[in-house]
């Protein structure tokens, strides 16, 4: 799979370190039930389909990019940069 950095253009995704679904910074409250922790800790999604992941380019630029992709065909849909990034 290639991902296209915004600031370096195409590269292999062994340069990039994979985060997680983008909404996995929606964290609970603080003071939210231990249920609501237990939940965002341990339980993942994994759908079929189109989803938006986080890639942190650490053998790059360092930037963090928003991945639209399609889990089904693989296939790249978007790319573009959350923060951080030298060129």
């Amino acid at each position: 799979m290639r991902l296209t950095c915004p600031h370096c253009g195409p590269r292999d995704r062994r340069e990039f370190y994979y985060y997680g679904a983008a909404d996995y910074l929606n964290r609970p409250a603080p003071a939210a039930p231990a249920q609501a922790w237990d939940d965002y800790l341990h339980n993942r999604d994994n759908p079929a389909g189109v989803t938006q992941d986080l890639w942190y380019h650490e053998q790059g630029c360092t930037a963090w990019l928003k991945v639209t992709r399609n889990t089904v065909t693989h296939e790249i849909l978007a790319v573009e940069a959350v923060a951080g990034g030298v060129k």
